[in-house]
């Protein structure tokens, strides 16, 4: 039987996981922790929705057939001629790779930025967020200033948005339970584009801003960030804000594994695959997710998403299963099913299929998606065990 290697536990590594459990067909799959988390929710825990354990499950819970072998390590290099992968606690062989690991920050060189700012990317960064935040107001209680209580938020994307959306409600809580003012607090969230959620229809961004707003969220668009400092962000316009929160959304790029393997590589890192989702390099080599360069439809590479991700882990299962038995593989093609942003616990914006959606039905749809992906990794018994995803505890 050919051995097949998993790099990843993420959205594409997982969807692509299950299914080669569910088809019977032996894998390894290596990743950096025990657990998968749910990389598009952590703006909940972080921003104090709830505690984390709803948001993660060990991955020995879900993968959990003779087929299946899981190993806890970190990948630290690739070496595709001799079908290899070598990581700090060894090397592995395969016949053939799935890359499924996930993106990097990107700074876009600003200077101090790597340095000086929280980022929410994993789950331990999101329990860093958290606890810094919590901190910070813990602090000002006994110095009283007014920097610890200044929370800069870069990024007004779908992370940024619905980060500020949480602490919104978060916040108010926290001055509660340490008799501050509320009004002494200050949620700042820059971006420099004209606009917020740009994958999103106008009217929809509007009704998201004024959301925002309302929720007494400082969003303030075209304000580039040019240098961070400790405890300070520089804008172009030469303004320089002292906060002693500094959170960084702004970008991803793919992984540098790749191109430091030699891999053809787009401006951003992610490897170029063709329509089957190999790498135009080493046929024996898919790759998917966050670090696949598929062209779409319009000639433009896809966005990186965990609904992308999830489809292209399904859908390689069934190429590698065409390419070990001589059959033709199936061109991948994109089906997107909209795009839905929480503002807080009770008010998402977003589209699904087409149709423009706000409100209390949006947070519904939101909603469901969470229990869609828990029904893929573990049916009704991991919907019911991680069911306070569905509540707000704080």
């Amino acid at each position: 039987m050919a051995k097949v290697l998993i790099l990843g536990a993420g959205y594409g590594g997982m969807a692509a996981a299950v299914k080669m459990q569910k088809a019977r067909i032996p894998f390894t799959i290596i990743n950096k922790h025990s657990y998968h988390y749910f990389t598009t929710l952590l703006h909940e825990p972080a921003g104090g929705r709830n505690d984390f354990d709803p948001y993660y499950v060990e991955i020995s819970e879900v993968l959990n057939s003779p087929e299946a072998t899981i190993v806890k390590d970190t990948i630290k290099s690739l070496n595709p001629s001799e079908k290899k992968v070598i990581g700090e606690g060894g090397e592995y062989s395969y016949d053939y790779l799935i890359f499924a690991l996930g993106n990097a920050p990107e700074f876009f060189g600003i200077p101090g930025l790597a340095e000086h700012s929280l980022l929410l990317r994993s789950l331990e960064t999101a329990k860093e967020v958290r606890s810094h935040i919590d901190e910070m107001f813990a602090l000002y209680a006994a110095d009283k200033d007014p920097a610890r209580l200044r929370i800069v938020v870069g990024g007004a994307g779908l992370t940024g948005v619905e980060l500020c959306g949480e602490l919104s409600e978060y916040l108010p809580h926290l001055a509660h339970k340490y008799k501050i003012p509320e009004d002494k607090i200050e949620l700042i969230n820059l971006e420099a584009a004209p606009t917020i959620l740009p994958m999103l229809d106008e009217r929809l961004r509007e009704t998201a801003l004024d959301v925002l707003t309302r929720k007494g969220v400082q969003v303030r668009t075209n304000e580039k960030i040019v240098r961070v400092g400790e405890n300070e962000v520089e804008l172009a316009t030469g303004e320089k804000i002292e906060a002693n929160t500094i959170i960084w959304t702004g970008g991803v790029r793919a992984n540098p594994l790749l191109a430091e393997a030699g891999f053809d590589c787009d401006p951003r890192g992610r490897a170029k695959v063709n329509e089957f989702l190999q790498s135009v390099n080493y046929e024996d080599i898919f790759v998917i997710g966050d670090s696949a360069c598929f062209i779409g439809e319009d000639g433009r590479p896809l966005p990186p998403t965990a609904q992308l991700a999830g489809q292209m882990g399904e859908h390689v299962v069934e190429n590698l299963k065409a390419l070990m038995n001589g059959q033709p593989m199936k061109k991948f093609s994109f089906n997107y099913m909209g795009t839905l942003a929480s503002i807080g616990s009770e008010v998402s914006v977003g589209n699904v299929k087409g149709f423009k959606t706000k409100g209390v039905t949006a947070t519904v749809l939101k909603e469901a998606s969470k229990a869609k992906w828990l029904m893929t990794l573990g049916g009704l018994s991991l919907v019911a065990r991680k069911n306070k995803q569905f509540t707000r505890s704080h």
